[in-house]
């Protein structure tokens, strides 16, 4: 299954421009009304913090870019933000039957894919994802997928036990 949000970047891109264009012009209309009318008083501040505060509810939010492959014998996923300074990209790939389990952590406003493999030594490895972009639809396809992919583990797991 392919699962991935990158459609939505004009959208994204769109969302950012009027972010920073409001905390410009909240900055400019902060100066303007302290410095020429002052009218509002302590208020004012409000103008900055406002878009400020908004900005980094957005930003926060994590990655916006989630791309997910499950075709074939590895599990491909790719995160990333399209906001140039936040430029770093995860990307993993690791064979189907190191998965050992998953969760999704739904805060109020943010979504994180917490992701446990099975890597060499026996340790376990714990990935990170941001998918709080995701629709709903797409979260409850994405757990689907790894779902199947953990009870074909299990699956194979219980005949390998049973032949040995």
């Amino acid at each position: 299954m392919r699962l991935s949000n990158k459609k939505r970047t004009p959208i994204y891109n769109f969302i950012q421009t009027i972010l920073f264009v409001g905390i410009i012009l909240g900055i400019v209309a902060f100066f303007v009304e302290r410095y020429k009318i002052d009218f509002l008083g302590w208020e004012s501040y409000l103008l900055i913090v406002i878009p400020v505060f908004i900005g980094i509810l957005y930003w926060t939010r994590g990655k916006q870019i989630f791309e997910y492959d499950s075709d074939g014998e590895t599990l491909t996923i790719n995160n990333y933000s399209i906001v140039p300074f936040f430029k770093d990209q995860k990307k993993d790939e690791f064979p189907k039957y190191k998965l050992q389990n998953f969760q999704v952590v739904n805060l109020i406003i943010i979504k994180r894919l917490l992701i446990t493999i099975h890597s060499k030594k026996n340790h376990h490895l714990h990935l990170k994802y941001d998918v709080s972009y995701l629709r709903n639809k797409e979260v409850k396809d994405l757990k689907i997928s790894l779902r199947k992919v953990l009870k074909a583990n299990k699956e194979e797991n219980q005949v390998v036990t049973e032949t040995v």
